[in-house]
């Protein structure tokens, strides 16, 4: 029988044992199978982090971002040599299919490909003669030590959002895991150590609310990002933003897509399907309302009832499976809690999922796609967050009340238009009041060279994660006003 291991952190070029009192167990969420044990790490070690990560700040900013970038060089082929093995373990302690972990990693990857720009993406502007024989130049530098937190959806691409670019531009930086799935950045920053970046450069730290609150705090961390649920990304942003930190917060969503009578039907569904129940519907860009118009509906609901129920539910690393578990126990409970508050404010189920048998996985956190059908638009379902394979149905007589709908809602993370005329996608991009659209496209995510946008209470702050936002974020602008007196007879 294997140990179970106990996970270190990452301080200073050093795997150290946490001093930490608590430990939470990593479980398969498919098997209830123990993975590991994740140190619920003290301020203490927030600290030792942070101080290593500033020390090595005064030599990385000074070293060429053509050399920086060198170690994203090594650390993209170092992702590609381990690709499935780190996507194996992103299905073991997350619970997605082994595909959907596949294409998470790719994309982690493409942002370590776009971070090795740096040396074009971080150039300033310059002017001659603003004055007569004066010149004004604006550069970009560093900020210092910055600091991820992130969520158990994605734990191998979510914080390359951020990482790659950050050193990239001269930051030292520390990530935090999820205490639900650590197992991932335990295997990358084995990755990240093979590159030789030095000491310092790069740090983890194991932990829950007490490590999260000594990064809100510590007054070296000078910026600190985040992906999470709104009301914890609003504690963070507005903590962190106290303390005089440059914050970055994605929250949560609602995302509608908007289903006209003349889309594909047949496209539509497979990608709706995709949308709401890939991941299991645990990501922020889930669809997780469809809003039928017109002669929609009937076709629609029929369509999308039937790929559900087809959709093959079990252990990710198994060939053929198409949707893996929720995260915990507590999820799949919170989730059909939801689904029973949506009866009860008068939807009816059009395919019920709750409390599936998956032979060989009985103690999985399983729920099978779920349906819920004539949602009211003004209830509770249809504004909450439900995070799992539930997808409500509302019909609405025409685009302008669909579009009403998308603008109502809290949320502004994504919003998605199925249609095949030009005028009706050009109007619903127009004026739908999001900030990742979707047209004929279920699942809005931006590229790596685009920022992950978000509007309304989906994000807090100014500049997002990705591309050209992200090197605005983790650097300061620095404008210079020079004169030099022509006089050349001091000089020759």
């Amino acid at each position: 029988m294997n140990a179970i291991p106990t996970l270190p952190n990452y301080i200073n070029g050093q795997w150290l044992t946490s001093s930490a009192t608590e430990y939470l167990d990593v479980i398969n969420p498919a098997t209830s199978e123990i993975l590991a044990k994740v140190p619920l790490s003290s301020a203490s070690e927030v600290n030792q982090a942070a101080v290593a990560a500033a020390t090595a700040f005064v030599s990385w900013r000074r070293t060429p971002a053509t050399e920086r970038v060198q170690y994203l060089f090594k650390l993209k082929n170092l992702l590609e040599e381990h690709f499935e093995d780190l996507a194996r373990i992103i299905t073991q302690e997350c619970g997605k299919t082994l595909a959907e972990s596949q294409g998470e990693m790719r994309r982690a990857i493409e942002n370590v490909e776009v971070a090795c720009g740096i040396p074009m993406m971080m150039q300033g502007t310059n002017l001659e003669d603003i004055a007569r024989g004066i010149d004004e130049m604006m550069i970009r530098q560093p900020l210092g030590v910055a600091a991820v937190i992130c969520p158990f959806n994605f734990p191998g691409m979510i914080p390359f959002w951020f990482l790659p670019y950050a050193i990239a531009t001269g930051n030292t930086y520390i990530v935090k895991p999820s205490e639900k799935v650590p197992l991932t950045m335990q295997k990358i920053f084995q990755l990240i150590e093979k590159t030789g970046i030095p000491q310092g450069v790069v740090n983890l730290v194991n932990g829950a609310k007490e490590a999260v609150d000594a990064i809100l705090e510590h007054p070296k961390i000078r910026a600190i990002s985040f992906v999470g649920s709104t009301p914890v990304a609003k504690y963070i942003y507005s903590r962190g933003a106290a303390n005089g930190k440059r914050m970055q917060c994605q929250g949560g969503a609602k995302n509608p897509i908007i289903v006209l009578p003349d889309a594909d039907i047949e496209m539509t569904t497979r990608i709706a399907a995709d949308s709401a129940f890939g991941c299991a519907g645990q990501r922020c860009l889930a669809a997780s309302i469809a809003v039928t118009v017109g002669e929609a509906r009937q076709t629609f609901s029929e369509a999308i009832a039937e790929t559900a129920k087809k959709r093959v539910v079990g252990n990710g690393l198994e060939q053929g499976v198409e949707m893996g578990p929720v995260i915990t126990t507590q999820s799949k409970t919170r989730i059909e809690g939801l689904i029973q508050q949506g009866l009860e404010e008068g939807a009816n189920l059009l395919i019920d999922g709750r409390n599936p048998q998956i032979t060989g996985y009985e103690r999985g956190n399983f729920i099978r796609p779920t349906i819920l059908q004539n949602v009211n638009p003004t209830g509770e379902i249809a504004r909450t967050e439900i995070f799992g394979p539930v997808l409500s149905l509302i019909h609405l007589d025409s685009i302008d009340q669909a579009i009403a709908l998308v603008n109502s809602g809290q949320y502004g993370n994504m919003a998605c238009l199925f249609t095949s005329r030009g005028a009706a996608a050009r109007k619903f991009r127009y004026e739908a009041e999001a900030g990742n659209i979707g047209i004929n496209i279920g699942v809005a995510a931006p590229m790596a060279f685009f920022p992950f946008s978000g509007w309304k209470d989906s994000f807090f702050g100014d500049l997002h994660g990705q591309g050209n936002h992200a090197v605005e974020f983790f650097t300061q602008t620095k404008v210079i006003v020079e004169r030099w007196p022509n006089d050349w007879s001091r000089q020759f």
